[in-house]
């Protein structure tokens, strides 16, 4: 399947850029909200319709794609053959509903289960990271650079606040090792502090969508991402996800052992 990354690219932004439009001019507006898994586990309308939007804009421009939404507008994707997108129309909808800041919209884009590109908008900054392997990585149109050589102790992580209070697979450990934890509770906002540098990692029990526009564009700056056992995410699953500069799986793997 031949695809055009820069077109791609060129798409992720303006659909992203018209949902943080959407979004933005809607926080007046009522908000319909219901739980999923749990009272913690949030879905409004506005995600629902955010991802239908986004999930015409793929059918019409990309027929040949399969969708893989948070929401279930989608396509039931069990395999990664082929051009797939993963769509998260408000990540961090909890914060959404009670802050109205600190959370994201964001679409990662795969062939065959390898990363093509990402986007991730923060939408109350209004700070848009789009990239990817072969396109670079660009904060509001201007390039991003990160330094990779930093030590654990230099740098802040971002992780899930209940493996944080349990100490899940040594994450307390890991912690103390840097200078400190950051919680926002959302995915997107985490992966563009580790995209912009301001972070040098994040943990987390994560959705295909949660961590498929964070990895596409975290990969073009050599940032890693592994599952607990050393792979790379399946895209299939919801699984615990150790994303950051190489210090981050480095001094992990030692607390496994």
């Amino acid at each position: 399947m031949t695809i055009e990354p820069l077109k791609i690219q060129h798409d992720l932004v303006a659909w992203l850029t018209v949902a943080g439009d959407k979004i933005r001019q809607s926080l007046t507006d009522e908000l319909h909200v219901k739980t999923k898994s749990g009272r913690n586990d949030l879905v409004t309308n506005r995600d629902k319709e955010i991802e239908q939007f986004y999930v015409r804009q793929i059918r019409t421009n990309y027929p040949q794609a399969r969708i893989c939404g948070e929401e279930g507008f989608g396509d039931v994707v069990e395999d990664l053959a082929g051009l797939i997108f993963f769509v998260d129309p408000i990540d961090g909808t909890m914060n959404f509903v009670k802050q109205k800041e600190n959370f994201a919209t964001m679409i990662g884009v795969y062939l065959d289960g390898q990363p093509i590109v990402g986007g991730i908008l923060d939408v109350m900054a209004q700070k848009l990271i789009v990239g990817g392997p072969t396109t670079g990585v660009m904060l509001n149109g201007r390039p991003l650079s990160i330094r990779l050589d930093l030590n654990i102790a230099d740098g802040l992580i971002g992780v899930n606040s209940g493996m944080l209070a349990k100490n899940v697979d040594h994450v307390t450990d890991l912690i103390r090792l840097s200078s400190g934890a950051r919680i926002t509770g959302s995915a997107g906002i985490e992966f563009g502090q580790v995209i912009t540098g301001k972070q040098i990692g994040y943990i987390s029990n994560l959705s295909p969508w949660d961590v498929a526009a964070g990895w596409a564009i975290g990969s073009a700056l050599n940032i890693e991402a592994h599952t607990v056992t050393g792979q790379q995410p399946s895209l299939l699953k919801r699984e615990i996800i150790i994303a950051g500069i190489p210090t981050i799986w480095q001094n992990f793997t030692k607390l496994q052992s």
